[in-house]
């Protein structure tokens, strides 16, 4: 476990995004958005093919896309969304 402590960043899109997620899976993904201050890159956190940096982790069928910047020491969520749409609709975002 990292000893720094990540400042977590979420694109204006990912906050609606979850507010449109289900009452079960939304603060399930809060909580995997919380531990990413402490760890960035948690035990089956996947690199995205293609996308130097940019990670995604599992909630259920829902997918949590984020850059991690260590030289900012900053853990940018670029989105969340069902593992169907998810890499179609996020990895457009900048």
């Amino acid at each position: 476990m990292s000893a720094t402590t990540y400042r977590v960043v979420l694109h204006r899109e990912a906050v609606g995004e979850i507010r449109a997620l289900p009452k079960k899976i939304r603060p399930l993904v809060r909580e995997a958005i919380d531990t990413l201050a402490h760890e960035p890159r948690p035990v089956g956190a996947a690199q995205i093919k293609g996308r130097k940096g940019t990670y995604r982790i599992r909630v259920g069928d829902y997918r949590i896309l984020y850059e991690v910047h260590a030289t900012e020491i900053v853990v940018y969520v670029i989105g969340v969304a069902h593992r169907r749409e998810v890499y179609v609709r996020l990895l457009r975002r900048q």
